[in-house]
């Protein structure tokens, strides 16, 4: 997906509307997790160091169409000052007359944060108007937040169309997530290991087609393993299962001509804590028993395939790794992930859990690339493209 580059348009003096991704937890005022807002800062500085007046517009949380305080981006300026080197202005709303004063009295080099898109209603049905009036703040177009690039909103489609005819690119990090998805999965060194887990087979079925035509392994973990047991006539006592997918399940396995690998093993139990007591069985799982994770044998299993790959992508936990007792599955492909990467192949993790378990290992640094949009990855290996993409020069 050939697009102009944030680097490629001449920001000097001009007002930059800059679509970003500081959806952070935030607790009692403070971030406790700045990544996003880390990833973005490449492109940032490219537009603030070239003489470029920055607008930045980003939606925190799921506030029910109105503004509530405790999704209020105030509490990012601080992060952000400190980042940038400079005080960064902040409007109270991302849109309206004081709004755009605001946007016009920016001088070259300033950066100005706008309050939470999503405290509009308009801006998730990417209402025109709405649209309108944020493409009104800007004289260039720049989005660089992968983790909605998968979604038609005002700030990441009509914004973008209402500025055609004025320059309009990508910033570092969409690049950068575009190029090892794209190369992951359109030009993978092989052998090539796919490796899905999460709970639902449906989430991931248009993915799972796309994968079976080009890796050489999948494997499943998580609760979608159950749907697939069920498929193969096996019992799955009180696992999470989608019983209206078992025919699809058992498609997909025909499709497979042998690729799809499911665990070997699976940790039980009753309940799922922290105290909760654990088995491990092989086949059937006992009717007033749940499968949790992967057993041992799986995770030596699914090592051995990952060991041997050139390219791995890893999207969804093997089991509920925040419960200690059914961590060890999702921490031991981590780990084989981690050690692949130190050997020599290319490492791409989907984003959403898998970010969140691999950060949660100290492992992040240790694989090629995480991304920060588990959706948009999701999407992207579905389709190949976003249309919020397709329109910009």
């Amino acid at each position: 997906m050939s697009k102009k580059m944030v680097s490629d348009i001449d920001v000097k003096g001009k007002k930059v509307l800059m679509r970003v991704d500081f959806n952070v937890p935030i607790e009692n005022g403070t971030i406790t997790d700045d990544r996003r807002i880390v990833q973005a800062m490449p492109t940032i500085k490219s537009i603030l160091d070239r003489g470029g007046r920055l607008i930045l517009m980003s939606h925190l949380g799921r506030p029910k169409g109105g503004p509530e305080p405790k999704y209020s981006l105030k509490p990012v300026i601080a992060k952000l000052s400190s980042l940038v080197g400079k005080s960064v202005k902040f409007a109270e709303d991302c849109i309206g007359p004081a709004t755009e004063k605001m946007a016009a009295e920016l001088k070259d080099g300033e950066v100005l944060l706008l309050e939470n898109l999503r405290f509009h209603k308009e801006e998730e049905k990417n209402e025109a108007n709405f649209a309108r009036q944020l493409a009104k703040l800007g004289d260039v177009y720049v989005n660089d937040a992968f983790g909605t690039a998968h979604r038609e909103h005002a700030s990441t489609f009509g914004a973008a169309q209402a500025l055609a005819g004025k320059p309009r690119g990508i910033g570092f990090l969409i690049e950068k997530e575009l190029k090892f998805l794209g190369e992951a999965v359109n030009k993978p060194a092989h052998p090539f290991v796919a490796i899905l887990g999460g709970a639902k087979v449906s989430d991931k079925i248009k993915v799972i087609e796309q994968l079976l035509g080009k890796c050489d392994v999948l494997l499943i973990g998580g609760a979608m393993a159950y749907t697939f047991f069920l498929a193969q006539g096996k019992q799955v006592g009180k696992s999470l299962v989608e019983r209206d997918k078992v025919d699809l399940a058992k498609e997909l396995l025909a499709k497979a001509a042998g690729k799809i690998r499911l665990p070997l093993d699976t940790v039980i139990s009753d309940k799922m804590a922290d105290d909760a007591k654990t088995s491990v069985v092989e086949g059937n799982i006992p009717e007033n028993m749940e499968g949790f994770d992967i057993g041992p044998r799986t995770r030596a299993a699914y090592a051995a395939e990952i060991a041997k790959a050139w390219t791995i992508l890893w999207n969804g936990p093997m089991g509920v790794f925040e419960h200690e007792p059914f961590v060890a599955g999702t921490k031991a492909i981590a780990q084989a992930v981690a050690d692949a990467t130190a050997h020599g192949a290319v490492t791409v993790i989907g984003g959403g859990d898998s970010a969140a378990a691999i950060e949660q290992f100290g492992l992040a640094s240790k694989v090629s690339h995480v991304s920060t949009g588990g959706g948009a990855s999701l999407e992207y290996l579905e389709k190949g493209h976003f249309t919020t993409l397709d329109i910009l020069d």
